[in-house]
């Protein structure tokens, strides 16, 4: 019997999105354990274009060194339970869910298979699929980095540069949820969306270098790294935190020089690697602030699966606004 087959966006080799190719392929047969998933909604993000690149070098010793190990691409996922394994007790037939397929990728495809213990979620009756999808992306990974890494605490000043990307509108409202006193920074075409979304301040990067203003912040969170913790030491706090989920090797040194200071600290985090339980009290946390009205999931871009190089080019341009989202199905 042939196998049964989907369509999905796979990765031939590192590199441009070009090599981006929309394919039909194998769906994985169910295990006992597993949940199939009917995809509707999935995401694209800098994550995944720095994963379509193999950046930094380093990521090679996990994505597969010299091609891909995993070659159909997407982590964010929103859909519908299709199918369940004999042994499955979490979820059942016809369930709405959300999650992250986290290093397995595979989310930028008709169908995904995972274990029942992967990053699922039940998705609220009255949330779309399109805001469902991006939030294991820019909410997920600030709200670990303002909470766990940040430690925010009510009353600070904080400071959110790339305010206006997936990571920002989202960090720009958490921020303000824990009581801070928020400053976003974003190209001045942004400032209306920035200040929507509940930031107390504004800075047009293109005309002022936040790092040069005098204002100082218990948190710098630098979710594009167009700064750095060295550039950014004047504008901290004596006891601050610069804080990126973009590493590179200069980060990497300045968090492990900084990591037992009483001063000035650099923090970096790989969200994706935490051990799922942790994954899901963090989305559990969102979907009560989501529920309290406190978040809503800023949808920037719309495309189809076939048009997924388009968005890892409009993303690789790095003046995203809000998420970039693929729609495989309709509801």
């Amino acid at each position: 019997m042939q196998a049964a087959t989907m369509k999905a966006i796979v990765l031939t080799r590192y590199g441009s999105p070009l090599n981006l190719q929309l394919q039909e392929v194998a769906i994985p047969n169910l295990k006992d354990n597993e949940v199939r998933i009917k995809v509707f909604a999935t995401t694209v993000t800098k994550a995944d274009t720095m994963m379509r690149k193999a950046q930094p070098f380093i990521s090679r010793f996990f994505l597969g060194f010299f091609k891909p190990r995993n070659a159909v691409m997407g982590t964010g996922y929103a859909g519908k339970v299709v199918a369940i394994g004999k042994e499955v007790t979490k979820f059942s037939v016809g369930q709405e869910v959300f999650g992250e397929t986290g290093v397995t990728f595979g989310a930028n495809a008709e169908y995904i298979t995972l274990t029942e213990n992967a990053v699922i979620v039940p998705k609220p009756a009255e949330m779309a699929y399109e805001a469902a999808a991006p939030i294991t992306d820019g909410a997920l990974t600030s709200l670990n980095f303002l909470k766990n890494l940040g430690k925010i605490q009510a009353g600070q000043k904080v400071l959110i540069n790339g305010a206006a990307g997936s990571l920002g509108t989202a960090a720009v409202q958490i921020a303000k949820y824990f009581g801070a006193e928020v400053t976003g920074v974003a190209s001045g075409k942004n400032e209306d969306l920035v200040r929507s979304l509940g930031a107390d301040h504004f800075i047009d990067y293109t005309t002022t270098d936040f790092t040069q203003t005098g204002e100082t912040y218990n948190i710098i969170y630098d979710t594009v790294r167009k700064s750095s913790f060295g550039k950014s030491k004047p504008a901290l706090t004596p006891q601050g935190r610069y804080i990126s989920p973009v590493l590179n090797i200069k980060l990497l040194l300045n968090t492990l020089l900084t990591a037992n200071s009483k001063g000035k600290k650099a923090l970096f985090s790989a969200t994706g690697f935490l051990p799922h339980p942790v994954l899901l009290e963090l989305l559990e946390e969102l979907l009560q602030i989501i529920d309290a009205g406190k978040l809503i999931i800023i949808v920037g871009r719309r495309y189809t699966l076939a048009e997924t190089p388009d968005a890892h080019r409009y993303v690789d341009t790095g003046h995203k606004r809000g998420n970039v989202v693929i729609n495989i199905a309709n509801a």
